[in-house]
């Protein structure tokens, strides 16, 4: 399969900043709410493209950072005519969105899956109605890929292994004893992400004692991790599937009285400013980026397809990585 990589941002070695114009928001473009049954506005034919895009909800602030990059980027000034709905994490809202965009005639239908599996039924009734399917950050696990036009996302297996691979660099040689926060079980960046950090670690004496998923929430990421405290008193790092998560845990950390970063060394993904803050101040040790910005891609593969050109079938988002001094020079213009 082709793979390509879109670039928007200038790229430099892992100690450079990377610079993404973004501000966190989760509000909802359109006011429609999963499945809202309100009439699209326009169609291909008179230049503007109704797309319908289902968001998995609002879980933290890469979300937000996504959610602003394409709302901010699909707008009548850009020829788009946009129907946003949150699905607030649950697979049965994201399917009553898509039938609903279905049943309304959209141009184009987007979305970033809940989790990977369960979407053949509805997405087959997309391709019956003759309406392309882009999904975004987000795959799905399907034997027919006839359903959907491209998959713009980030290489999760990538971002799992390039953290593992840091932390092999680092400590491997000291016994450390880990403990993982993954994401929403069954999604993709929690499957791939977990994956490409065990497979990195692999052969090293760094070892994952205890697993549990947090949802991507920074409320759950706490509420695990003490429950990690409470049950192990040899926990040396966290691996943290997004950096809410790894902020939960700070707080966890914090609260028995240790120091995060010292104590307990973590290592998060995304890269946002939040997190990426919490870097500089030494709380977290690394952050590997996904980058949210995908609404240019969603916009550039969505003209693409209404006008019959030929699209990649997958699209890989670029990445960078993090330590402490790079996110301070990072920082200052870091805006998501």
């Amino acid at each position: 399969m082709a793979r390509t990589t879109l670039t928007r941002t200038v790229l430099a070695a892992v100690s450079v900043a990377s610079l993404f114009a973004l501000s966190a928001c989760a509000s909802d473009a359109g006011g429609e709410p999963a499945g809202g049954g309100e009439t699209a506005g326009g169609g291909a034919d008179d230049g503007v493209i109704t797309l319908g895009f289902s968001q998995v909800g609002a879980e933290s602030g890469w979300r937000a950072a996504n959610t602003k990059s394409i709302q901010d980027t699909l707008t009548t000034e850009n020829g788009f005519d946009l129907k946003f709905s949150d699905a607030q994490q649950k697979q049965e809202n994201q399917i009553q969105a898509i039938r609903s965009y279905i049943t309304q005639g959209v141009d184009v239908i987007a979305f970033s899956p809940v989790v990977e599996t369960g979407w053949d039924p509805v997405l087959q009734e997309a391709k019956a109605a003759g309406i392309p399917v882009i999904l975004t950050d987000r795959a799905v696990d399907s034997s027919d890929e006839t359903l959907y036009e491209s998959f713009i996302g980030s290489d999760f297996v990538k971002e799992g292994e390039m953290a593992g691979e840091w932390v092999a660099e680092q400590y491997d040689g000291e016994g450390f004893k880990a403990v993982e926060l993954q994401g929403t079980t069954g999604a993709a960046p929690a499957i791939d992400r977990k994956e490409g950090f065990e497979s990195a670690i692999e052969g090293t004496d760094v070892e994952i004692i205890d697993s549990q998923t947090g949802n991507f929430t920074r409320a759950e990421g706490k509420t695990v991790m003490e429950g990690f405290l409470n049950k192990h008193d040899d926990i040396d790092l966290v691996f943290a599937h997004n950096d809410d998560m790894g902020l939960g845990a700070i707080e966890a950390i914090e609260a028995a009285g240790m120091t995060p970063g010292e104590d307990i060394k973590i290592v998060t993904i995304d890269a946002v400013k939040d997190g990426m803050q919490a870097l500089a101040d030494g709380k977290i040790n690394y952050i590997v980026e996904c980058n949210p910005l995908l609404g240019p891609d969603l916009a550039e593969i969505a003209k693409k397809v209404i006008a019959g050109e030929e699209v990649e079938k997958r699209i890989v988002v670029e990445d960078l990585a993090f330590d402490q001094e790079s996110a301070k020079e990072a920082l200052p213009t870091r805006e998501y």
